[in-house]
């Protein structure tokens, strides 16, 4: 109980740091989304200074009030689920805006990061039991991919994927033109069709990474004592491939996942952009080049949580699979 109470007070510490930096940054900032947004309606006419204020309290930057007070209003309305108004796209509210792109960044990057890891933990495995093998030998051209800049191996891919042998489509998230979007069997279709290059260029440029590094922690745990013992008393060898290497080897690897899959918000900016997918990563780029504050504490909040979510499943993760790990807290 002392280790999860422990863990909870940690990561209560950390929301709170990363929601006060959350809203000190952008304020930080060069520029004022007020003035953008004024910028947008005096094309139509004047906007008086009534209007000015109005926007202000509307966007949350009101110059009349002091800073500290502003602070204790963002907190309230985070916790209220009010994250304000988005100037990019106004009049939505950033909450409509991270709905309508954080499923389509989740189902892509997300999935596609999981199948990464477990693919290459378990190929990474296989390679450390049997090495010298055939398997063993391809991690060098996986690991290639991985050195590859990837926006430079997304473009190649589009290119003779999309371009040369018209396999895939070129942008978007879906057919547009002949679906509609619901949870019916043709939108469905589409998405996984547009989305299938995409992930194929995230699974080619992850996966070498992850059976690297299980291959050389199989290696590792494969020259311990305890598998040694395992073996002299006559287990099934795919019962100390599995339970006994396996388990161990791959505990290092549960700390580079958390990492990976709590930054999939933030890394999907280059991957969207590539594939003009509508994502999430997209509307934090067009955030960023309108000073949309409020919008960006959003995603920002977003990545957050993602990443300690991640790594708050990953601790208690290691508390089931190595119970050495509660012990010592």
């Amino acid at each position: 109980m002392r280790f999860y109470l422990q863990k909870a007070a940690f990561y209560v510490v950390a929301l709170w740091a990363a929601l006060t930096l959350n809203f000190f940054i952008p304020r930080w900032m060069p520029g004022n989304p007020v003035d953008i947004l004024i910028s947008k309606l005096s094309a139509k006419g004047p906007v008086s200074p009534a209007t000015r204020h109005a926007l202000e309290l509307l966007l949350g930057t009101n110059s009349n009030e002091p800073l500290w007070k502003q602070y204790v209003d963002y907190l309230g309305n985070v916790f209220h689920g009010d994250l304000g108004v988005s100037v990019t796209y106004f009049p939505a509210s950033v909450t409509q805006i991270i709905g309508q792109t954080l499923p389509w960044t989740i189902g892509l990057i997300g999935l596609a990061t999981i199948i990464s890891f477990v693919l290459g933990i378990l190929l990474g495995q296989l390679a450390g039991w049997k090495r010298g093998s055939w398997l063993d030998n391809v991690i060098p051209v996986t690991t290639m991919f991985q050195s590859v800049p990837y926006f430079w191996l997304a473009l190649i891919l589009l290119y003779v994927f999309a371009s040369i042998v018209p396999i895939f489509p070129l942008n978007g998230g879906y057919d547009v033109y002949s679906v509609e979007p619901g949870f019916n069997g043709p939108f469905i279709g589409s998405v996984l069709y547009y989305g299938a290059l995409p992930a194929l260029t995230i699974v080619l440029s992850s996966v070498g990474g992850w059976m690297l590094g299980m291959r050389n922690m199989m290696v590792s745990t494969l020259s311990e004592d305890y598998i040694l013992t395992a073996e002299a008393k006559g287990l099934h060898p795919r019962r100390v491939r599995t339970v006994y290497a396996a388990r161990n080897a791959v505990l290092p690897s549960f700390a580079g996942f958390a990492i990976s899959l709590g930054f999939v918000v933030a890394g999907s900016i280059v991957t969207e952009q590539v594939f003009s997918y509508p994502g999430i990563g997209s509307a934090l780029l067009n955030a960023v080049q309108s000073n949309d504050y409020a919008l960006m504490q959003g995603i920002f909040l977003v990545i957050t949580i993602s990443v300690l979510g991640a790594n708050l499943l990953v601790d208690l993760l290691y508390a089931i699979i190595d119970p050495r790990t509660r012990a010592r807290a």
